[in-house]
């Protein structure tokens, strides 16, 4: 299944995406995609409905972020090796695990907002983990049986207070857009493999990220297990892996996006997110 949400910021409707394309309106069924809606039982239940039964959604509406509450969004720094060799890091031994406020989560196409000061902004294109079921100090064997999908992640970064200023990243990356999440998540029955989707990331039609989550340092099972000795991961919670090779701080000379820039990012399966930048707080 592919589900999402839709409608205006602040007033989405769960939905499906029907096998032609289609939005199909879950609103009759359930109240949002969120909380045990995505663990198994729930995702079961989504499963057993005929999208055929479920009113149309026509024209095109705005796409929100696909989950309605999102208790924790975590990333994964220097997940993949040519990244860390970009930026000049030794690869880590453990994963790097930091956090986005869950407030800079944005549907896959807003506006992406340039803040006043802020002037080296960069892009990064993940895979998302969106949690199931509860998962508590679980191992690597059974961590998937935790995940209730994938949806893709753009991990917007303000590089000044990253590396080279403050050097704090929950700040360099929290700020309102600087989390593009969607378009849907497509639960983990699609995609029998997340070890094996490709990423890539265009800016202004110029290719600047190519990847595939083979080349990760720590897999999706390991993250999951990983995590979850330090806390209780939730339905809803999102964890963003990591980011291929290709920002704009790693390129010779570097790059930062201007006011006006559209991002446009992919991964295999998971559909396509389209962002312009814009100033403004």
């Amino acid at each position: 299944m592919k589900l999402l949400r839709f409608g205006e910021k602040g007033a989405e409707k769960p939905g499906l995406l029907d096998a032609e394309g289609a939005i199909r309106d879950l609103s009759g069924k359930i109240d949002d995609i969120a909380g045990d809606v995505l663990t198994t039982q729930g995702l079961k239940k989504l499963a057993e409905i005929d999208p055929n039964t479920l009113p149309k959604v026509e024209g095109e509406p705005r796409i929100g972020a696909p989950i309605g509450l999102v208790q924790k969004f975590l990333g994964i720094g220097l997940n993949y090796s040519d990244h860390a060799a970009e930026t000049g890091l030794p690869v880590p031994e453990e994963p790097i695990v930091f956090v986005k406020a869950s407030s800079c989560i944005c549907g896959p196409n807003d506006n992406v907002l340039m803040p006043d000061g802020y002037e080296r902004m960069d892009w990064e294109v993940e895979l998302g983990v969106v949690i199931g079921d509860p998962a508590k100090r679980i191992s690597e064997a059974e961590a998937l049986d935790h995940v209730a999908g994938y949806t893709i992640c753009n991990d917007v970064s303000e590089r000044r207070l990253q590396v080279g200023g403050p050097g704090e990243w929950f700040k360099a990356k929290s700020y309102d857009t600087f989390g593009p999440m969607g378009p849907w998540v497509v639960t983990k029955d699609e995609i029998p493999d997340p070890q094996a989707l490709n990423l890539t990331l265009d800016v202004n039609g110029e290719r600047m990220q190519t990847g595939s989550t083979s080349t990760m340092i720590f897999n999706v099972a390991q993250l999951v297990a990983y995590i979850s000795r330090f806390m209780t991961l939730m339905p809803g919670d999102v964890i963003s892996t990591g980011t291929p090779p290709g920002v704009g701080m790693g390129r010779k000379p570097r790059i930062f996006l201007k006011d006006g820039d559209v991002m446009h990012l992919a991964v295999e399966g998971l559909g396509e997110q389209t962002q312009k930048l814009v100033r403004g707080n």
